[in-house]
């Protein structure tokens, strides 16, 4: 009796865990938990509005607007505009201080607002100009992964927008200096910045940062879906986007999440929010546009969203998101959060949304 008993909470469980697996899945329910992360952070701001932390979570904004067309998030994103007077950060040659635009030119190409994209057309024209000073950690001026998510989407598309190859050229020619710099063609992942060339993790393995990764797919999304299909260069983006995509892949954790130090999980316990966001919205990304097999990867992209949702605290909070810094850490915990974490969430709840699931 005891055993019929104890079977039959088991199934009870098995289907209350299927229940709520399908849930997640259905595009109401993938709405509402986008609509609250982003009112929650709206709530609860954080940073200067040009800081490339909200680069970031405009950037997911942007794309929660396009997917579920709710008026708030788009007036959420014409109010930053205009408090910001459209301006960017304040150094020049600085990527992150450029994230930002690439929400002031998504919006010009809604209301064909000129004042929207003037500061960053003016930024862009100083920026050829002004030589940039080198050392030997800052050899180039994109020398730390990170600036692949911050500055080229927003040159590309404003290239696009305006229909001047001249941005996208720049984006080529700054882009591959990285690439050449920072790519590891042996793991199909990239350094944080020159100085992790030799370090290694408690296991030996080399670090790789998960959010440093996780902003390069990111970025190499947000530039694919904008440049044309017979553009010179598609082919180098679409290449290593592939060779990233299988690499992340392989890796996932059997939460569905991906650890702060990718080849270290170990070291790192806890699904860490915004390199597991980030990487949730690229593969799906992947999916969404042909440039991923669907019957490989959809499995890996539906794990990765169920972990994701775990992860969203009831007040609509984006927790478990490792804090501002450079390499992989543990200061993250269920409440802990940043407005990139939810970024990197409403990025992913953009492409999953879209999935044709069955």
């Amino acid at each position: 009796m005891r055993k019929l008993l104890l079977a039959f909470v088991c199934f009870v469980f098995a289907l209350q865990v299927f229940a709520k697996t399908e849930t997640n899945f259905e595009k109401a329910q993938i709405k509402k938990l986008m609509i609250n992360a982003t009112l929650w952070q709206l709530n609860n701001p954080r940073h200067e509005l040009t800081d490339w932390t909200n680069g970031a979570f405009y950037a997911g904004i942007s794309a929660a607007y396009k997917t579920t067309h709710d008026e708030r998030l788009k007036q959420a994103m014409l109010d930053m505009g205009e408090k910001n007077q459209w301006k960017l950060g304040p150094d020049i040659k600085f990527a992150d201080d450029q994230a930002i635009a690439q929400t002031y030119v998504d919006l010009y190409r809604i209301t064909k607002d000129r004042k929207m994209i003037e500061p960053f057309i003016k930024r862009l024209d100083e920026f050829k100009v002004t030589p940039y000073k080198t050392d030997l950690k800052k050899c180039i001026t994109w020398w730390w992964c990170d600036a692949l998510f911050m500055a080229p989407p927003a040159y590309v598309k404003l290239g696009v927008a305006l229909n001047d190859q001249s941005y996208l050229t720049l984006t080529d020619s700054l882009f591959k200096e990285t690439y050449d710099l920072l790519y590891s063609k042996e793991d199909h992942l990239f350094y944080r910045d020159n100085g992790y060339f030799s370090k290694k993790e408690k296991n030996n393995q080399k670090i790789f940062w998960s959010r440093g990764n996780g902003w390069v797919m990111g970025g190499l999304a947000l530039i694919l879906t904008e440049l044309p299909a017979n553009y010179k260069t598609r082919p180098f983006y679409e290449k290593l986007f592939k060779e990233m995509a299988r690499k992340i892949a392989d890796i996932q954790q059997t939460d569905g999440l991906w650890r702060a130090s990718l080849l270290d999980p170990e070291s790192y316990p806890g699904g860490e929010a915004s390199g597991s966001g980030f990487y949730t919205y690229a593969l799906a990304w992947g999916i969404n546009n042909g440039l991923l097999d669907r019957k490989e990867y959809l499995p890996v992209v539906k794990k990765a969203w169920l972990g994701m949702c775990t992860l969203v605290q009831p007040d609509g909070r984006v927790g478990w998101v490792q804090q501002i810094g450079a390499d992989p850490q543990l200061n993250f915990s269920p409440t802990v959060t940043e407005v990139y974490g939810t970024g990197a969430f409403l990025l992913a709840g953009s492409e999953v949304l879209k999935l044709k699931l069955k």
